[in-house]
């Protein structure tokens, strides 16, 4: 049995070389950055392992004996699912791993954010001392965060925000109403979800729904002193229309991990701009947070190859 790691990001696979070694699996590791160098690998592989590598449609007809695909991490935006539903082979990820990170990440950028930590940072560098802060600055206690998507990092975002006084709303089709009781926060429609928050927070899942949610139609109906923080997915924000907004002050800033084109360019015109804080897609990360989502990828790999092919 083989296993093929499309790509890899971690100080090294020995966890995955150790947990397949007792169950006589082979490990085979590339750094596959394109489409066509994921199909020159997989004809092989009992199981595919990707982390940032597109497993899109030519790379899984490439698959001869394919089991499962494995995504390192919660999203599948890489992985062409129909195409694999289409071949029967089974795909997996790892959503049980770095939330409480991505929670507290999405609280680090919006704490600073709303309290204007970096802006004021600039200034102070710069030889200006304000007792002031250069925007308006309502009290957290009486902010309203709203929550698009209401998964299991939103309701961990919601649980650390209400200690601060925060209101807390949430927009999500899917989630179930107990859930909204059960975490304080009030279920509202989309316009709603815009109008209403002091600060919008991401964390709904990128689909044909939800892609670019934050653009100009609906950033109009946010209060000019709003604020966007995205621990999610880039793709949840039309970048244009919001790097537009911020330069008309139609909102009042923004935080930003996640972009839709990732490592942002060097003369992007957000990088410029003092109300804007942008994060190197770093939410997920702690040191605990990358052994296990090794572990659980692993173990994935495993169950898929135990149980063989199925649809």
């Amino acid at each position: 049995m083989k296993v093929v790691v499309t790509d890899w990001g971690f100080p090294s696979l020995e966890q995955e070389r150790e947990i397949f070694a007792r169950h006589g699996i082979e490990l085979e590791d590339h750094q596959c950055k394109t489409e066509e160098e994921v199909a020159a690998i997989v004809a092989d592989a009992d199981v595919v392992m990707a982390q940032w590598a597109p497993v899109k449609a030519k790379a899984i007809a490439a698959m001869r004996q394919c089991k499962g695909i494995v995504r390192y991490g919660i999203g599948l935006d890489n992985v062409d699912l129909q195409a694999a539903k289409d071949r029967g082979i089974p795909v997996r990820n790892v959503p049980d791993y770095c939330l409480n990170e991505v929670a507290d990440h999405t609280m680090a950028l919006l704490l600073a954010l709303q309290r204007q930590v970096a802006h004021v940072q600039s200034l102070v560098r710069s030889g200006k001392w304000s007792i002031t802060p250069p925007q308006t600055l309502p009290p957290l206690r009486r902010c309203t965060l709203g929550l698009l998507g209401f998964g299991r990092i939103a309701r961990l975002v919601a649980r650390r925000a209400q200690p601060f006084g925060i209101t807390t709303i949430a927009f999500d089709p899917y989630a179930e109403e107990h859930l909204f009781l059960e975490f304080a926060t009030r279920r509202v429609d989309l316009p709603t979800l815009f109008s209403s928050s002091d600060i919008l927070s991401l964390h709904s899942p990128l689909t044909d729904e939800t892609g670019h949610v934050v653009n100009a139609r609906n950033i109009a109906l946010m209060k000019s002193h709003a604020l966007i923080v995205n621990t999610g997915r880039g793709g949840l924000v039309h970048t244009v229309d919001l790097t537009e907004a911020l330069r008309q002050t139609k909102i009042a800033g923004a935080a930003l991990d996640v972009l839709e084109v990732e490592p942002i360019a060097k003369d992007d015109p957000l990088l410029a701009m003092e109300n804007v804080i942008i994060t190197s897609h770093n939410a997920w990360y702690s040191s605990a947070s990358v052994s296990e989502l090794q572990r659980l990828a692993a173990l994935a790999a495993v169950e898929l190859l135990k149980k063989g092919k199925v649809g």
